[in-house]
Parts: C-alpha cells; structure tokens; sequence
C-alpha cells in the first residue's frame, strides 16, 4: 500500500508540466530514500507510515496543481512535516527527508 501510495506520488510528480526537470530529478530522489524510511517505519509502526506517505501524497498533489492553492500546500505541507516530528530522534534520516522533500514542494508554489 505504501509502495503504491509513493509509486503515485512519482507518478504524478512526472507528469508535472508545471515542474522544471532537475526539481523532478530531485524529488524522484528523495521519494526513493522515502519509501525506504517508510517501509522500515510500517514494520513496527504502520499507521505512522500510512499517515506519512498520505500527506507525501496531498502535498505532491497540491504542489503539482496547475492552479495552485498556496495556503493548501502549506496546510499540507504542516501535516506532511508533522507527522514526522516525533520521530526526529528515532528515525533521523525519516526526518531528514520529509523536510527537504516539503522544501521542494514548498518553493513550487512560489
């Protein structure tokens, strides 16, 4: 389920004509340390990972809009990076990724 949640998520970043190449090239990247990061998480904490790779999903999907909502990316983006916050300590490379991938996404919508 995480799998194809990411999987999406790539996908539609791909298509993205609104979004320069190297910033796909980039986001491609760090998608693919995520699912890493998430699939470990999902072994003892599933919900957290689903949580994680869900807001992944919106805040792709509000980045990549054609017409753009700032203030939804932003919404999204704040549930993206919080769902991550706890595990700051715990899982440093989770957190690592989670901020630069809401990073990317935050300055698409500049």
């Amino acid at each position: 389920m995480i799998q194809d949640t990411i999987g999406r998520i790539e996908e539609r970043i791909q298509n993205a004509g609104s979004v320069p190449t190297d910033t796909k090239a980039e986001l491609i990247r760090l998608l693919g340390t995520l699912k890493t990061e998430v699939e470990q998480l999902s072994e003892t904490q599933s919900d957290k990972a689903q949580s994680i790779a869900g807001f992944a999903a919106v805040s792709a999907h509000e980045a990549t809009r054609a017409d753009r909502n700032p203030e939804l990316l932003e919404l999204s983006l704040k549930g993206l990076t919080s769902t991550v916050d706890e595990f700051e300590k715990t899982h440093p490379k989770l957190a690592q990724i989670v901020n630069s991938i809401s990073t990317t996404l935050s300055n698409l919508g500049i």
